[in-house]
């Protein structure tokens, strides 16, 4: 072989080897990689802060209707959830001893009527016979003894007409009582209202001499009157005229919607006796009831149903929003940089690479100054807006601290008054950070809208 095609086919397997070692380098060389985050985009959307209670559904008005007169329950007319209207008959009582009563009394007026017939005939006898021994006096033809004795009979006949008009009297009025009690045997309505309980059965003998047995209890369920109970921690937030809503276990995406009406003064507890309540002051909660009412027209609600109830106390609505994980402080971004500096000790193949990344960040990337105006100021002032800082991330992939004005937070949404428009993506965390987990914990707190 010549010793040119020779030296021709070394440089070309050399060119070829070194194309091959390029490409390997090329495709197996360390690429930079942008740090990944977890985002949430800046929309537009309501936002409330609001204290969390749990009620109970109570009838605006529930009575007991009860029985004044003795007897058998001879016939029940309602039945359990019975819709009935004031004055209509729920019951009947054997009413034949009150019947009896009746007629006995209505005899003895007979014969005390008939007696005062007799007793008036008497008067007239005696009337007249002593009104001739007064004109036989006046002639001095009879004695003073005989006109005496005359006029004696005449007062007593009038006195025993006088006493026998007040026992008739006396028989009247026992009648009345006879035919108020035949009334009390017809258990009637008290109120408009729905049978939601029936205590006595058909059948059962009552005793209203011992005590005012119940036969049914009567509730207006047309409204119905929510008891909330509020925490000591919260009760000193809320008033009397803030709104509220409420959900039921059976219905949680149906909101009622109401206005907070009376905040009791004490908590149930006070009915107990001083001793009592004085003891389990320091290991019980304590509770104070809050009450308002709301319209149930279609039935739905019933008494003793679980409520729970939202009482807002601030609200805005159609605000620029972002989670509330977002905002960080200055020791949070600078934690931030220090985790990824940290990890990348372990893994030396990429440390240049996540450092030049971290100081692009935090250092190319500076904050701007929040300019506020007066009235911006004020309401920091005034504790309607704090100062705070996020993370927005940038077309580069890049996270820049960007300073926000917040102004209502709810420890789940933020509102934000100034330094972000909408649709801006902020961040919540990097995607291998674990630092935030504590702060999302933190973010949880006690359940408040």
């Amino acid at each position: 072989m010549p010793a040119k095609s020779k030296l021709s086919k070394i440089i070309f397997t050399i060119i070829a080897i070194f194309i091959i070692a390029l490409l390997a380098w090329w495709f197996l060389k360390p690429k930079e990689e942008l740090p990944s985050y977890i985002t949430s985009q800046v929309e537009r959307g309501d936002i409330e802060n609001s204290v969390i209670a749990t009620g109970l559904l109570e009838a605006t008005k529930i009575v007991s209707v009860g029985a004044q007169a003795s007897g058998q329950l001879k016939k029940m007319y309602v039945e359990l959830g019975d819709e009935v209207k004031q004055g209509q008959l729920i019951a009947q009582i054997n009413s034949v001893t009150q019947e009896n009563e009746i007629q006995t009394a209505q005899a003895s007026i007979k014969n005390q009527q008939a007696q005062l017939a007799v007793r008036q005939a008497t008067l007239a006898q005696v009337q007249a016979e002593y009104n001739r021994q007064k004109n036989m006096y006046a002639q001095d033809a009879t004695s003073k003894a005989e006109l005496e004795s005359a006029l004696a009979s005449y007062k007593t006949a009038q006195a025993e007409i006088v006493a026998l008009n007040a026992q008739i009297e006396q028989s009247r009025l026992t009648l009345a009582t006879a035919q108020e009690e035949l009334g009390y045997t017809r258990i009637v309505a008290p109120m408009d209202g729905t049978v939601v309980a029936i205590v006595t059965e058909e059948g059962q003998t009552v005793n209203a001499n011992q005590s005012a047995p119940t036969i049914v209890k009567l509730a207006k369920l047309d409204t119905m009157t929510v008891n909330a109970e509020i925490s000591e921690a919260d009760v000193m937030k809320v008033e009397k005229g803030q709104s509220v809503y409420f959900t039921t276990l059976g219905d949680s995406e149906k909101k009622y919607y109401a206005t907070l009406r009376q905040i009791e003064p004490a908590p149930e507890s006070i009915s107990n006796d001083s001793s009592s309540s004085s003891s389990s002051s320091s290991s019980e909660a304590i509770y104070y009831n809050a009450l308002f009412d709301v319209p149930n027209e279609d039935g739905k609600l019933r008494i003793n149903m679980t409520a729970q109830v939202s009482i807002i106390i601030d609200q805005a609505k159609n605000v620029l929003t972002i989670p509330s994980s977002a905002l960080q402080t200055k020791s949070t971004n600078t934690k931030g940089s220090s985790s990824n500096s940290n990890t990348n000790n372990n893994t030396s193949g990429q440390s240049n690479t996540k450092e030049r990344n971290s100081t692009k960040d935090t250092n190319a990337q500076r904050p701007a100054r929040l300019e506020l105006t007066d009235a911006e100021q004020a309401l920091i002032e005034q504790g309607k807006a704090t100062r705070a800082m996020v993370r927005v991330l940038q077309a580069d992939g890049t996270a820049k601290p960007t300073p926000v004005l917040v102004g209502l937070n709810n420890r789940v949404t933020a509102q934000v008054l100034k330094g972000l428009k909408e649709g801006d993506e902020v961040v919540i965390s990097d995607s291998a950070d674990t630092s935030n987990d504590a702060a999302k914990r933190n973010n949880r707190g006690p359940m408040r809208m």
